[in-house]
């Protein structure tokens, strides 16, 4: 079995905001093409486009609607993927030393030549965040993009993980959570982040900031009002011309007295 460190120089990890998230799955389409192409063995796909399609992914998003007795329905967009736990089960249960934590960032990880793929540290996460590769025999996980975050060909900003260079809400964060100065950890403190089942004791790294609460009662508003406003009281241009050229009829006087008068018309 794999002991775990006493303690990490430091705890890289997300913070997800949930209030912001749009369920779009583009941090989900851009793991799966990260860690395909660079790290590790690729991530499978059996059947993509039959009748029974199956695949491996180190990120996924499910959504649910929650409802309150006294507030509107909303609909949450839930990211999942390891969590990098300090007190990680998942670890301490593999035989054969294949899944690890590393000392100088607390990143957990899979050394995929030593996995055997008996799953035992699936079943240890309470967290669904291990997937078994079926083509490849290994289980696969989250590394939080290792090979970019230490990648000194990239530029700067690139060295983030690829879900959250990717997200266009901006509703992934990255940093060292064992800092408390760091932004993230900044983040959580402004934002009352918390951690996902806490009652498990895993003591995940990850944290989710929850979504704001909504308004009572939704504002009912005429999207198309500011379209439909009279845009000027007196005709002008053309029409100004010609109700002007009208009033010199005998018999006539404006074609258009006033502003009320020309809308009951139905006629510009």
């Amino acid at each position: 079995m794999t002991q775990l460190p006493t303690s990490t120089e430091k705890k890289l990890g997300l913070v997800i905001d949930l209030d912001t998230c749009v369920g779009c799955h583009a941090c989900v389409i851009s793991c799966k093409g990260w860690n395909t192409e660079n790290y590790g063995a690729p991530l499978s796909d059996t059947d993509a486009y039959g009748a029974d399609p199956s695949g491996t992914f180190l990120n996924r998003i499910h959504s649910y609607e929650i409802t309150q007795e006294n507030a509107p329905a909303q609909l949450v967009h839930f990211p999942k993927s390891c969590l990098h736990c300090e007190d990680a089960p998942c670890v301490t249960v593999c035989p054969t030393g294949a899944s690890y934590k590393r000392v100088e960032d607390g990143i957990v990880l899979v050394n995929e030549s030593d996995c055997i793929g008996c799953g035992l540290c699936a079943w240890a996460c309470p967290y669904g965040a291990r997937e078994m590769d079926a083509l490849e025999g290994v289980m696969k996980k989250c590394t939080l993009c290792v090979d970019r975050i230490y990648n000194n060909s990239l530029p700067e900003e690139d060295r983030v993980p690829a879900c959250v260079r990717t997200c266009p809400a901006k509703a992934r964060h990255f940093g060292d959570l064992g800092d408390p100065e760091s932004d993230v950890s900044r983040l959580v403190a402004e934002r009352g982040g918390m951690d996902l089942m806490p009652e498990q004791g895993t003591k995940p790294v990850n944290k989710y900031l929850p979504p704001r609460p909504k308004q009572d009662e939704a504002q009912e508003f005429d999207i198309l009002a500011p379209y439909l406003e009279p845009v000027a009281d007196t005709p002008s241009g053309f029409l100004g011309w010609l109700d002007k050229a009208l009033e010199h009829i005998p018999g006539s006087g404006p074609r258009f007295p006033d502003p009320d008068a020309r809308q009951k018309s139905g006629k510009l």
